[in-house]
């Protein structure tokens, strides 16, 4: 139950991560709604514009100073139109991670019903593909910081930010629950043997031949 339930909150977690435009928090920006602040008397507090790796979140500049002034979406249109080809290759690399955690995730709800396919384990083979994705993953973190001296970039993140060095943003949530995500992914491996040594104890085959296919284990 354990590897189960992990294995779907990593799968989340990813997805959320690489959905989410908080991978990059720029450097402050004073409000442009100087005239708004002047009528309703107002202070112009600097907000931080944030940047991910297809997407982008930013203050309108018609409207007051509130949460709701927020606006987030794509930069990217399509593919080619991310602003680096580091981040593009980043892209790809957490799109096939992210897609074989979720298969393993949705497959891993049966293994409480389904122990085997072909007499192979689904919790060794789940357990090699987790192993698979989190190299995916990895792959993908290690690429991202070299892109950071794209021009989209150094928009936000101002004219000292280059490969592997920020400049004057600052990293968000998104990117530490990546690196969250892809640990507990190996974590998910690791497990998924320990699963599987669960479910083969004589305890555990004596309750299949009786019928049972949702055991306990104290």
């Amino acid at each position: 139950m354990l590897w189960t339930l992990l294995s779907i909150v990593v799968a989340f977690a990813e997805l959320i991560a690489f959905m989410s435009a908080d991978w990059l928090i720029g450097k402050a920006k004073p409000s442009n709604s100087e005239d708004v602040d002047n009528r309703t008397g107002g202070s112009q507090e600097p907000y931080h514009p944030t940047l991910g790796i297809y997407g982008r979140c930013t203050r309108i500049s018609h409207t007051q100073l509130s949460r709701r002034d927020t606006l987030c979406g794509p930069y990217a249109e399509n593919f080619n139109e991310i602003a680096s080809g580091f981040w593009q290759a980043t892209a790809i690399f957490l799109a096939v991670g992210i897609m074989i955690l979720c298969a393993v995730a949705f497959v891993s709800v049966f293994t409480m019903c389904v122990q085997s396919i072909m007499k192979k384990s689904i919790f060794n083979v789940c357990g090699l593909l987790q192993g698979i994705a989190g190299l995916f993953l990895i792959l993908g973190l290690i690429l991202y910081p070299a892109g950071w001296g794209c021009q989209k970039a150094i928009s936000y993140c101002g004219p000292y930010a280059s490969a592997y060095k920020l400049g004057d943003c600052s990293l968000g949530w998104a990117f530490y629950t990546a690196i969250g995500g892809t640990i507990l992914t190996f974590i998910c491996a690791v497990f998924s043997a320990q699963a599987e040594i669960a479910t083969s104890s004589d305890k555990v085959q004596e309750e299949i031949e009786e019928g049972k296919n949702l055991i306990c284990l104290l």
